[in-house]
């Protein structure tokens, strides 16, 4: 955990903020609920954009603010504001008594402590020069163009974080966190004398830019782009119909972390509005399939070293061979829930109330080569990666496009196909998985997750899997 030193500088050192004036005024505000907090925010954040060989955009912002909760049974009272002052946490701790119930409550216990600590606390928007980072983006736009002759458009941006966190309870126990986050990506536009087609790639995580910088990695970012986009020029239309798909590694995650994962947040089941609702020791996958939740793995995009109430993340596993064994969950809904807190409590900023959100959501390897999965499907679809999607939270339903994909035939990996859609249930589908593979990979850390109007960084992954029957929208008759 970050040491708590370092975080009082910048909330209380460079401030008006005393400690135990502000301790007095949330232990106030929270006498008599249930749970509580005062979230205190920093942020910095730039951002680069390069189109059409030129810089387009560059935007440096910092932000700096609170956010006061107090919570009496299910309901939540809530201020914030940008202005880090007694004053303004004073007005805020006026509003949020106003849900405290007659009876006193309950507070709820402090999240124990621990020392873990994910990823480094150093500023990468301050270790490199503003003209290394726009240098990058033009030596990627070079490196397109000299890598193929037909690239019409190179489009790359660069985009850095970095959040600290200190959260104060009542009582005066505090827990804070210093969070970096980078992420590069690149997108190419290739076209012949018939069409133009895209490709894309990115990755990022919990560092500094430097991976990003060497050259090993956005020459492949490059590569990985224009290789899509070779792919769709050749690509034929999509087959249309119910049949066996294969889902790649790594990225394909994300259709579990839509169709499934969310299903499987605290607030949907507390509500009864979640498919999963109720069906906790149940079997609600095929053998074999094994759901987590992990927040700890270091230097990923999803994790962190505490969540936004200050509760220190764990590996929490939602599915266990097929049988649902747990929600992912905040402080509220886990004590309404009768449980714990899974380390899940996330929110945007300091303007906005937490609520369960995923970390990295992972389907754990199985025993199957990913080789004999392909051999044995005789006729279907090998889904490797995949564009936008949207879902019912209520049923499970899906809808997610493919954007690259190709023909099985015989067990062979056919020609690539592009249009192809994939409709089903995520409820469904978890039941109709034959077979998981061996080969388990992480998303490349690009992943970002809009709930309720909040957007948080996330993170997948997946191994090869055989679906046994899903729908596939094309415009072709399936041979």
């Amino acid at each position: 955990m970050t040491d708590i030193a370092q975080l009082n500088k910048l909330f209380f050192d460079r401030t008006d903020l005393e400690p135990a004036r502000v301790e007095s005024i949330v232990s106030d505000a929270l006498h008599g609920a249930d749970d509580g907090e005062l979230f205190l925010e920093y942020r910095q954040s730039e951002s680069f954009s390069f189109d059409d060989g030129k810089l387009k955009a560059a935007s440096f912002d910092t932000s700096q603010g609170f956010g006061l909760r107090a919570i009496s049974g299910e309901a939540t009272g809530y201020g914030h504001a940008s202005e880090l002052s007694e004053d303004a946490i004073r007005r805020a701790s006026d509003t949020v008594k106003a849900v405290r119930s007659g009876a006193a409550g309950q507070m709820e216990t402090a999240p124990a402590a621990t020392n873990q600590q994910l990823y480094v606390d150093d500023n990468p928007l301050q270790e490199t020069p503003f003209e290394t980072k726009v240098k990058l983006l033009q030596d990627i736009d070079a490196y397109a163009r000299t890598k193929d002759p037909r690239v019409r458009q190179v489009m790359a941006s660069l985009t850095g974080n970095w959040q600290a966190v200190e959260i104060m309870r009542s009582g005066g126990e505090l827990a804070g966190d210093i969070r970096p986050l980078v992420r590069l990506s690149v997108s190419v536009v290739i076209g012949d004398n018939k069409h133009m087609e895209s490709g894309s790639y990115g990755s990022g995580g919990r560092f500094g830019y430097d991976l990003l910088l060497a050259p090993e990695t956005w020459q492949s970012h490059v590569d990985e782009a224009l290789r899509q986009a070779h792919i769709l020029l050749e690509a034929d239309p999509a087959p249309a119909g119910e049949m066996q798909v294969v889902l790649g590694p790594g990225w394909p995650g994300i259709l579990l972390h839509e169709a499934i994962g969310h299903g499987l947040e605290g607030d949907f089941n507390r509500k009864k509005t979640s498919v999963f609702s109720g069906l906790m020791g149940e079997r609600v996958a095929a053998p074999g399939v094994t759901v987590v939740d992990d927040g700890v793995i270091t230097d990923r995009r999803g994790s962190l070293s505490i969540d936004d109430e200050g509760t220190p993340t764990q590996s929490t596993t939602l599915i266990e061979d097929g049988i649902l064994v747990a929600y992912m969950q905040d402080r509220m809904n886990a004590r309404l829930m009768g449980t714990r807190s899974t380390g899940n409590g996330r929110r945007q900023s300091f303007a906005h109330q937490p609520m369960p959100r995923m970390r990295n959501t992972i389907m754990c390897a199985g025993k199957d080569h990913p080789e004999d999965i392909l051999r044995s499907v005789k006729n279907g679809l090998y889904a490797v990666n995949f564009g936008g999607g949207q879902v019912d939270i209520t049923n499970g339903k899906f809808v997610f496009s493919a954007s690259e994909a190709y023909k099985i035939k015989d067990g062979a990996i056919g020609a690539p196909v592009k249009g192809a859609t994939l409709i089903g249930s995520g409820f469904e589908v978890l039941k109709k998985v034959k077979a998981v593979g061996n080969d388990m990979e992480f998303d490349p850390g690009i992943g970002t997750c809009g709930k309720n109007g909040q957007l948080v960084p996330v993170g997948v992954g997946q191994p090869t899997l055989l679906i046994d029957g899903l729908t596939v929208g094309g415009t072709e008759a399936l041979e």
